[in-house]
């Protein structure tokens, strides 16, 4: 299979994607009684409903636990997760999605050319990077929708901490075709060609270093054409060659399955996932999510973030909430981790180095202190800028 050393495998090239090998995989069962957090299965795919799951946040163990559960499906079983009721209030939904609409109306007054990822250009609207785009528009909506737990556990189960948080709207109108199927950034954005050039390793590797997500901004029954899944795809070891190849392509749209998700449900998946959007074949549904792409801090993110510019816009807005109760102390650490840098490398270590520890202080870390210290926004500026000149080159 593939290039050969000494019975290894050294690397994968388009001999190495076996068909009837793929088929093997996919036609695995999911069990419940190996996933005791499950509330159902659905066509494969786990169901957790975070109304009852949501206080076990609260317990460092069963929160432990319950992340544990989700890092074996995710990596071993069928690599999806589905969260119902992610959002306890859907109305931090709606209020996300009306500044959604307000930018994808600002963006197509500039008539910027937008192009999308295994889909026409124009088939959709699509906002970039919005992450920052929201926390700059409404820091405090912004504070709302990412102070979230089971967000923030979903990433960190797959992770670890110090997470970086990317994300993009994308809202699929009526008649709005489907995707191909694909697997995701990293080695899903390269060719086929390219992704041969990496060792086999790396193609295990790159798995590990993001999550895709995606959080449901209205309901997206079956017509609607919710992400279409192939449970147990991402076992599948030339993947990122095979999913390039026809003949997987087809066996991808016989054997998907479509999970119907409410306004407020997340779902999170392996990037290594064969996956696509669907067809949304409503007359009435502009079926809107967030996807959320988020990054290992040991890996690179795919969107250029200012992270320093979002950390001095959220920093009010969180002081504020933290005052009036309206944010819990781990609402806040999720909201902070979805903004601020939360590594400390890379940095200039002549004029950065550790002082008391094996690393710098990273910006989350300070916007911690910031928030928990009670610093005026000058404060928070003066030191976001003295950061930034330690790090420079």
């Amino acid at each position: 299979m593939g290039h050969q050393t000494f019975g290894y495998i050294g690397y994968f090239d388009r001999e190495s994607c076996d068909l009837d090998e793929f088929k093997v995989l996919t036609s695995q069962q999911l069990e419940a009684v190996d996933l005791p957090h499950a509330a159902a299965i659905e066509k494969n795919v786990p169901l957790y409903d975070m109304a009852a799951l949501r206080p076990a946040l609260d317990d460092a163990d069963k929160r432990r636990g319950l992340m544990a559960e989700w890092a074996h499906v995710l990596r071993s079983s069928a690599g999806v997760i589905a969260l119902k009721h992610a959002y306890a209030d859907t109305s931090v939904i709606d209020r996300a999605s009306d500044v959604f609409d307000g930018i994808i109306a600002d963006e197509k007054v500039g008539a910027a050319g937008k192009g999308d990822h295994f889909a026409a250009s124009g088939a959709n609207d699509r906002i970039w990077n919005s992450l920052q785009k929201q926390c700059l528009r409404d820091p405090e909506g912004f504070a709302l929708y990412y102070g979230n737990t089971s967000i923030a556990a979903a990433c960190e189960a797959w992770l670890g901490p110090n997470y970086q948080v990317t994300a993009q709207v994308n809202q699929v109108r009526p008649g709005g075709k489907a995707q191909s199927a694909h697997r995701d950034y990293h080695l899903g954005f390269q060719t086929a060609d390219q992704s041969a050039r990496y060792p086999a390793h790396a193609h295990e590797v790159t798995a590990t270093l993001t999550l895709q997500g995606a959080v449901a901004h209205c309901d997206m029954p079956l017509e609607s054409g919710p992400t279409k899944l192939l449970p147990f795809s991402q076992l599948y070891p030339a993947g990122y060659l095979g999913f390039h190849e026809a003949d997987h392509r087809e066996h991808f749209e016989e054997a998907h399955v479509q999970v119907p998700l409410e306004k407020g449900d997340a779902v999170f998946f392996n990037p290594a996932l064969f996956h696509a959007a669907g067809e949304n074949r409503s007359t009435d549904i502009n079926r809107m999510v967030n996807l959320l792409q988020v990054s290992s801090a040991f890996g690179r993110a795919m969107e250029a973030v200012n992270r320093r510019s979002m950390t001095a816009a959220l920093f009010p807005a969180l002081v504020a909430l933290k005052q009036g109760g309206r944010l819990t102390a781990p609402e806040l650490d999720a909201a902070i981790a979805a903004c601020a840098e939360g590594y400390s490398f890379p940095t200039n270590l002549d004029t950065d180095p550790p002082v008391g520890g094996l690393a710098p202080e990273s910006q989350a870390d300070l916007m911690r202190r910031a928030v928990s210290e009670g610093w005026t926004t000058d404060q928070l500026s003066d030191a976001l800028g003295q950061m930034s000149a330690r790090q420079a080159a």
